[in-house]
């Protein structure tokens, strides 16, 4: 076919991602008067995970419950197991609550009792400090009030359908980027003064995830290639009781987390036996065990041959009246009745499913990485939570997150945004964008995304051991080769196969980074478990960081960023 010249745009702050973080960073950098440009591969405003989350918002707002931002930072470097950078979590837990604010000012629609925003209290927390709208439609109401913001500004320009493949660096810095029209194939250059990162996480790398379909750790992968650091990388957060059975469609699978701390649900193993104290918590009809500890309980059970037909374990409400089912949850009632559930008379069956990394870019206070000009948002950013995040606190740090890298990449980047760019630069990621290799059977990237899918579950999940890190290294790197090159067939319109190599590309050496860093830590710490290292060890009171040399990825071990000055101000 007739090779076309790339389309070339140039912006001044170039965001990303368009989930929370992202419209939040492109927000933040237009009101500081730069020009932005704000691209994901999903429609705007409506892929990554905020649009899904259907719960509550961690922020000590106070109100009807005495609190101050110090006490949920508190909260947060317990969760964190040591291994918190406490300057990036003071900025989730202190900007959080402006953010708050002002999203309620923005008319997100935050749940309230008389003048106050209601809050409730979830797992982790010493008090009740979780805002939300409404228990399902949270993560909805909160994607459709930023995209509302972006809409109006005249300064951000929104482009959707652009999978970015490259980071272009020149002279030490990023100067932009290099990505593939999704609708026509057609390569596009965009010089930038400053980017933003804000692709959120990796859990498409796991078979059973509550995230969308392109959460495959894309951003993670563009960091490395531009000579940034990872940090954390084997903590991966698995939701303990994602639904299982029986079938639930049109709803999330981690929806049943506000019915067990709202009404208490019972977890029970195949005998109908509450089983969480066998583990070391009581709870005592209350929902209080925290997401690594309800992952390792289920799992055991289920190891045990106590688990429910489905392989998980049974969430049941039978011992909630039809009345307080109804005033707690309302419509809720009856869409679980178009699926054949009615929580009095029956229990769900439930298990862990990937939710949420720890880890990600590392970054300074500032969410600069280490590389001039490149900044992250959101979850792409490592180090806030340490070896296991609070519960609410995700969209918490998207708003905060997502607010300082897009008002620091505006400082950044000034009004020269094209000075930087270089031709020479970005020639090997067109070279890429624009090469094609012939179908082959041996090469489908749909089916080696859901083999990698499975080496992920099965070998580097919730509980490991080095046989099976060691297992999962060796598969990868046969898949790596297998790979090959250059993605497969010719540019195009909607050329799905071309854009599978591409995630491939990133999620091998997503996979990889994640996959070494819980080899190196021969310890069990929050999310990461080692089965053949059962206990925590002083020693590993450290992050690992992950970098790329050459083809070959390295792991460091550093210091954590822990400071006694975080404090009230």
């Amino acid at each position: 076919m007739a090779r076309t010249e790339p389309t070339h745009l140039a912006t001044d702050v170039l965001v990303i991602g368009a989930g929370a973080a992202g419209m939040y960073a492109a927000l933040a950098a237009a009101r500081a008067g730069a020009r932005v440009l704000l691209v994901d591969r999903s429609l705007i405003g409506r892929g990554g995970a905020t649009v899904m989350a259907q719960m509550t918002v961690a922020a000590a707002v106070g109100g009807a419950t005495e609190d101050h931002w110090t006490h949920h930072l508190a909260d947060t470097l317990a969760a964190g197991r040591g291994l918190c950078d406490a300057a990036l979590a003071r900025v989730l837990c202190e900007h959080g609550v402006e953010c708050i604010h002002e999203m309620d000012g923005w008319g997100v629609g935050w749940a309230r009792d008389g003048a106050h925003l209601r809050q409730v209290q979830a797992p982790g927390h010493d008090r009740a400090r979780c805002v939300y709208v409404d228990f399902l439609n949270t993560g909805p109401a909160v994607s459709k009030t930023l995209r509302a913001q972006v809409q109006r500004h005249d300064a951000i320009r929104r482009i959707g359908d652009l999978c970015v493949s490259d980071l272009v660096v020149h002279d030490g810095a990023v100067v932009g980027a290099v990505a593939m029209s999704v609708a026509d194939g057609r390569a596009v250059t965009i010089a930038a003064g400053a980017v933003v990162i804000a692709t959120g996480g990796l859990t498409r790398l796991y078979r059973r995830n509550s995230a969308s379909a392109n959460m495959g750790g894309d951003g993670y992968a563009l960091a490395l290639r531009a000579g940034a650091e990872l940090i954390d990388m084997e903590f991966v957060q698995f939701f303990p009781i994602g639904h299982l059975a029986p079938r639930l469609i049109g709803m999330d699978p981690i929806m049943w987390d506000p019915f067990r701390y709202k009404l208490g649900g019972r977890l029970l193993n195949a005998a109908g036996e509450e089983f969480t104290e066998a583990y070391g918590v009581l709870e005592d009809g209350k929902y209080v065990v925290t997401r690594d500890l309800a992952t390792y309980a289920i799992t055991k059970e289920v190891e045990a041959g106590r688990g429910s037909p489905a392989g998980g374990a049974y969430l049941s409400f039978e011992h909630v009246d039809a009345a307080t089912l109804r005033q707690a949850f309302g419509p809720v009632i009856d869409r679980l009745a178009r699926n054949g559930i009615d929580l009095t008379r029956m229990p769900v069956e439930v298990a862990p499913i990937a939710h949420y990394h720890m880890g990600g870019i590392r970054v300074g206070p500032t969410l600069e990485t280490g590389i001039a000009n490149l900044f992250a948002a959101g979850e792409a950013v490592g180090g806030a939570n340490g070896a296991n995040r609070l519960s609410g606190n995700a969209i918490t740090e998207a708003f905060a997150f997502g607010r300082l890298a897009g008002r620091e990449a505006a400082a950044r980047a000034g009004s020269g945004a094209a000075a930087g760019w270089s031709d020479q630069a970005a020639a090997p990621a067109l070279a890429l964008i624009a090469a094609s290799a012939p179908p082959s059977p041996e090469q489908n990237p749909a089916a080696m995304v859901v083999a990698l899918q499975a080496v992920m579950a099965d070998q580097v999940g919730p509980f490991r051991t080095a046989d099976k890190l060691a297992h999962a290294l060796d598969r990868l790197a046969a898949m790596r080769r297998a790979l090959g090159a250059r993605p497969p067939g010719e540019p195009g319109r909607f050329a799905l196969a071309r854009l599978d190599w591409l995630d491939l590309r990133n999620m091998l050496v997503v996979a990889e980074a994640v996959t070494r860093a819980a080899a190196a830590r021969t310890e069990s710490r929050g999310a990461h478990q080692r089965e053949d290292h059962p206990a925590a060890r002083p020693e590993w009171l450290v992050n690992q960081t992950v970098r790329l040399d050459g083809d070959r990825l390295a792991l460091a071990a550093v210091p954590v960023r822990a400071t006694s000055t975080v404090a009230a101000s």
